[in-house]
């Protein structure tokens, strides 16, 4: 039984691109409990930059290309992007901030299990018998991604644009808002001009 396993796929047999995948798993994991766990925003904002391209590495060792790129250019370069300018725009503050724990940390790790259970369990029941052929024809290239995506997979292509757009209309939004002392300081300079 050990030998049919070790002739064919298993975890027996592992090879260097699955070793490759578990271990940037590993770190993107890490990444990612440091962004949920730190208490300065703009280390979480950067460990956040550090997981998203943990999952495109991943993608690209699953040889999908343009899913790898697309992950890159949408999540890296604009939804990070416009977390960070929010993040300055708003003026948050450089080191430690005691306020950004709730006090819900058992809460919030109960769903996170419960969450990531039964993602975990969903796709291996849906996967269980596929294997992908990095030897044989590309899976992810562009031709097939796009096809899979505009056929099957338009509407979360459309609610992603719509994610996208409204994270841009809150940057702006933050941006342009008033603070007390500008509409304080704008206030009798309009007076002024009423009186005249």
């Amino acid at each position: 039984m050990i030998t049919a396993a070790a002739q064919g796929n298993g975890f027996l047999s592992p090879t260097g691109v699955e070793i490759a995948f578990v271990l940037v798993g590993l770190a993107t994991f890490g990444a990612a409990a440091v962004t949920v766990t730190t208490k300065q925003l703009v280390h979480a904002a950067l460990w956040l930059v550090v997981a998203l391209g943990g999952i495109a590495v991943e993608y690209l060792l699953l040889t999908a290309e343009f899913i790898a790129w697309v992950q890159v250019l949408i999540y890296l370069g604009s939804v990070v992007v416009l977390l960070l300018f929010g993040l300055m725009l708003t003026k948050a503050p450089i080191g430690r901030s005691p306020d950004a724990d709730s006090g819900n940390r058992l809460v919030a790790l109960g769903v996170a299990l419960v969450a990531a259970a039964a993602l975990v369990w969903v796709v291996v029941d849906a996967f269980r018998t596929t294997w992908i052929d990095l030897d044989g024809p590309v899976q992810g290239s562009t031709k097939v991604s796009g096809e899979i995506l505009f056929r099957h997979w338009v509407l979360p292509f459309e609610a992603l644009s719509v994610l996208l757009l409204a994270a841009l209309i809150g940057a702006i939004v933050l941006s342009r808002k008033d603070t007390p002392d500008s509409a304080t300081h704008a206030a009798p300079a309009t007076d002024e001009q009423g009186q005249r």
